[in-house]
């Protein structure tokens, strides 16, 4: 599966007006609450802070993964935001958030989540596409940098 597979418009937002961890997070859980794969979305959000309880899924080069698994969702479901202004985030690196991508699975979908997990870190890891999505203007922007990214970093390896 790939990233763009479970990014559409409806789920992607550029200058999101979220000014902390908290706005970022639900205001991404609201995003996802209208796709045909929520069941329930109180089960979505309470994995997703469940999970960022144990540890800040601010993972460092301003950028956030706050990630969860749940049967509040029958499909893996995604949303993904660039903040108007960096937003503090308690991330491992102490550095501000404004790159933010959600992503729940379902209990029973361990593997697709994991191997969406790490092909998003993947492509966060690499600074030249962090700054292009940065650049990013309209949503149609920013779901063609995933595209180009998947291609050129992550499809054949």
């Amino acid at each position: 599966m790939k990233i763009t597979d479970i990014l559409n418009e409806t789920v992607v937002r550029t200058n999101f007006p979220a000014t902390s961890k908290e706005q970022i997070i639900d205001g991404l859980i609201d995003l996802v609450a209208s796709s045909p794969n929520v069941l329930n979305i109180e089960k979505v959000r309470n994995a997703i802070w469940d999970r960022e309880k144990i540890m800040s899924t601010g993972v460092g080069n301003a950028f956030a993964i706050p990630h969860g698994k749940t049967d509040g969702v029958s499909n893996i479901t995604a949303a993904f935001a660039i903040t108007s202004e960096p937003v503090e985030y308690q991330s491992l690196d102490a550095q501000p958030v404004q790159l933010a991508f959600l992503l729940v699975g379902r209990e029973d979908m361990v593997g697709p989540h994991i191997k969406l997990l790490s092909r998003i870190s993947r492509l966060m890891n690499q600074e030249e596409f962090r700054e292009k999505l940065l650049r990013a203007t309209t949503t149609k922007e920013i779901l063609e940098d995933f595209r180009e990214a998947e291609a050129l970093y992550l499809d054949g390896k």
